[in-house]
């Protein structure tokens, strides 16, 4: 082994554990892999930017505008509206023609705009149909997934194939040349699907799968978590906004409607002002609503300075410097859970140069912020060594009044004798937590407990030292006032009579979701609708829903009132799955874009034009017939995965050009020569299909295209039968959720788990490799 061979596959190998942990965005590691390559002298400079400019390459992006065409102007929906017509109530035929649909639509377009076009129309044709969407919406994956086998365009790694065996031997694969094992490969794996796999998907009640508002609320356990409350005629809350009552911020209830002088205004915003007798219709947990309402017995102690003095007296007061490598870097500051780990209460933050005493939990910590903390003396010491913060200081008496200005914000809490929240424990009245209070200490019996615990119990007669607003209690007191009404079923008209409607939504693939919460999609503010309820898992989320961190899959319950509802449709990182009726698409353009398109595979199949020169000269023609805009091409193409292409070509050269690619396969060899060629093309094959549960397809075909070109002029064979191999595998990403986003896309709305696609992925893995490996032979002999 050569030095340039073992960097090669150094390289090789730190892509790949950088893909199979997620470390690294994938489209930064190929950016990673491009520097190496070319600051290592493994590959030219013009070598290592080659891949922008390869026609491949070219030919993808291209190809996303002119799918986009396609859909825009209603082309692939009328496509939709005939699948919904013909499919009837059959299990069996609703699977059938949604895979024969979509695959032949991933012959021609992107296949994750295509699974994200039929996917609405699957969840409507089921429910119509009494089946649950679980039993169509795999299938529907799938159909994209092998539809893209067909046609040179169909998927990236037909592209990449085809480029790569133009380059080793003049001349690339045809239009289609894979239909010869594509249309085979999908009657296949749809009559297995349509009859035996079926029955292998997970089934749901499809009662509960049924699109009426009334039992989406069931779906999603919103009529339990339904309430009616009453603001009375000399309520305290009277005269504030809805946002300054804290029903959402403290209480963690989503006020769903307003109900005054008989007319009901349906998602009022938090600058609506309330009234006595107003009737809020709140969806959310009753029992933390209830907890919060014991702070109201709580009475001011107005001279209490001696114990201030005592607290600062007993307790270190010390500043933390975030660290660049502390975890807490980059998150929302948790309290509780900061006070459960190092026993110390954050009192304020220095962020920017500004300082916050409230709403901490809003801040994003950055590197280089400070945290002011209360704890005792023991656990100061062991702050220090926490390898999180660069530095712990302590903070004197005068930083303390001048600087942090703390005292301005701290009072104390009796505990009457006849309170409820006597006999209860800390932990369970959410001290700290409610208002964004801190319970510093505990005042009982003469004597000061600094450190109380979650599970110590408050008693009658206790003083509780708070750092917080003394307003806040007021709004306690205004919580308290409100009327807890019997029945709340009067008020859920405005379901009924279509004021309020929901809807069920999903991430579109090429949504970045690194870190971001609900509320980080703002709904609320772009489109004036709440989201009530997360579906992750097979279980319905309904607390804290603004704070839950995104996951893919997930399904989000969205309320709101029609208009707004509708206008949600327009979103380019949702897909709506039971979308409100609007305004249907223009389609006068959609003759004019079936003909670009038909153009494009005519000139290509006639010999007129490349690939790459007809895909971008049909791209730029959508665009100036306004078959879609400039910014919905740019918008169109997925930006990652060029940059994940064009970064890991350089990697596919420098593997020819330094012996890696023909090392790799002399190992292939030496384990299955002796059985002949096509053990070794099955090989090639199994490792291929194997790969694509770690890694995207697309670098996949890259690395190994070489190794299969060089194991061919090794075996003294044609190229093209282990090359087709390695593009088939690639494009059968069965067995995983994360192998393909299509199968992403479809795991929130349908409900499944990740052994749900291995359970059926694996058998139509080895049945695609068996169609495959007998179809070779006859149409590519070697």
């Amino acid at each position: 082994m050569t030095l340039e061979i073992a960097l090669t596959l150094g390289i090789l190998v730190a892509a790949l554990v950088l893909f199979v942990t997620d470390w690294l965005r994938m489209d930064l590691v190929a950016l990673l892999v491009l520097s190496s390559l070319a600051l290592l002298g493994l590959v030219s400079p013009a070598e290592a930017v080659s891949g922008f400019s390869n026609p491949a390459v070219i030919t993808v992006w291209a190809m996303f505008i002119i799918s986009e065409g396609l859909t825009r102007t209603g082309i692939a929906e009328q496509i939709g509206r005939q699948v919904t017509r013909v499919a009837g109530r059959s299990e069996l035929r609703m699977i059938t023609i949604f895979m024969l649909v979509a695959g032949v639509m991933s012959a021609f377009m992107n296949n994750i705009g295509v699974a994200a076009l039929l996917l609405p129309v699957a969840m409507e044709v089921a429910r119509r149909g009494g089946v649950a969407p679980s039993r169509v919406l795999m299938p529907l994956a799938y159909g994209t997934l092998v539809g893209g086998m067909m046609t040179l365009i169909g998927t990236p790694p037909n592209l990449l194939v085809s480029n790569a065996l133009r380059e080793s031997r003049g001349e690339g694969f045809g239009f289609f040349d894979f239909a010869w094992i594509g249309v085979p490969v999908l009657l296949t794996v749809t009559a297995f699907m349509a009859l035996v796999g079926r029955h292998m998907l997970t089934r749901t009640d499809t009662t509960q799968s049924s699109a009426s508002q009334h039992e989406l609320r069931t779906l999603y356990g919103l009529q339990e978590r339904i309430v009616a409350l009453r603001v009375p005629d000399d309520a305290l809350l009277s005269g504030r906004t809805l946002a300054d009552s804290a029903l959402a911020s403290a209480a963690g209830l989503m006020v769903i409607a307003l109900t005054r002088d008989n007319r009901t205004e349906a998602l009022p915003s938090g600058k609506t002002m309330l009234r006595g007798g107003d009737v809020l219709l709140a969806q959310g947990r009753l029992d933390r609503f209830e907890l919060l309402r014991r702070w109201s017995s709580l009475s001011i102690e107005r001279e209490a300075p001696m114990l201030h003095e005592r607290l600062w007296a007993q307790t270190a007061l010390a500043e933390l410097v975030l660290a660049e490598d502390s975890p807490l870097v980059g998150q929302p500051l948790r309290h509780l859970e900061f006070r459960e780990q190092h026993a110390a209460n954050v009192l304020a933050l220095r962020h920017s140069g500004s300082v916050h005493r409230t709403h901490l939990a809003e801040q994003r910590l950055a590197a280089g912020d400070r945290l002011l903390v209360q704890c005792s003396n023991e656990a100061l010491e062991a702050l220090h060594k926490v390898p999180g913060f660069e530095a712990v200081a302590l903070v004197s008496e005068d930083e303390r009044r001048k600087v942090w200005r703390l005292d301005e914000r701290l009072f104390v809490l009796r505990v009457p004798q006849d309170s409820t929240m006597a006999g209860s424990t800390l932990g369970e009245n959410r001290i700290g937590d409610a208002f964004d209070f801190r319970l510093l200490g505990v005042f009982r019996g003469g004597a000061l407990r600094d450190a109380a615990a979650s599970e110590d119990v408050v008693e009658a007669g206790d003083l509780l030292l708070v750092q917080g607003r003394e307003e806040d209690l007021d709004v306690l007191r205004g919580l308290q006032q409100m009327e807890i009404l019997e029945d709340a079923t009067p008020y859920l008209r405005v379901f009924d009579e279509g004021q309020l409607e929901m809807v069920e939504a999903t991430l579109h693939p090429h949504v970045r979701i690194d870190g971001k919460t609900v509320a980080g999609l703002e709904l609320g503010e772009r489109y004036q609708v709440a989201v009530a309820a997360v579906w992750r898992n097979g279980m319905a989320l309904r607390s804290g829903v603004g704070a839950l961190t995104l996951q893919r899959g997930d399904a989000l319950l969205v309320v709101g009132p029609r208009e707004r509802l509708a206008a949600l449709g327009t979103d380019e990182d949702l897909i709506v799955l039971n979308p409100i009726q609007v305004q249907p698409v223009d389609v006068s353009k959609a003759p004019l874009a079936g003909g670009l398109m038909a153009l494009t595979i005519g000139t290509v199949l006639a010999g007129w034009l490349h690939i790459s020169i007809a895909a971008v000269a049909s791209a730029t023609l959508m665009v100036l017939t306004r078959c879609l805009s400039m910014e919905q091409a740019y918008r169109a193409i997925d930006w990652r995965s060029i940059f994940l292409i064009a970064g890991m070509l350089p990697l596919g050269i420098a593997m020819h050009s330094s012996g890696a690619a023909e090392f790799l396969a002399g190992g292939v060899i030496a384990v299955l020569g002796p059985y002949g060629p096509w053990p070794v093309i099955a090989g090639l094959y199994a490792c291929t299909a194997l790969a694509t549960l770690i890694m995207p397809n697309a670098a996949l075909v890259l690395l190994m295209a070489p190794i299969a070109l060089s194991a061919a002029a090794d075996l003294g064979i044609s190229p093209i039968a282990p090359v087709m191999a390695i593009a088939i595998a690639a494009a059968a990403s069965f067995a995983s959720p994360v192998a393909h986003p299509a199968n992403v896309l479809v795991m929130g709305p349908g409900g499944y788990r990740f052994v749900d696609y291995v359970k059926l992925g694996l058998p139509l893995t080895l049945l695609v490799f068996a169609v495959a490996m007998l179809l070779l032979p006859v149409v590519w002999p070697l």
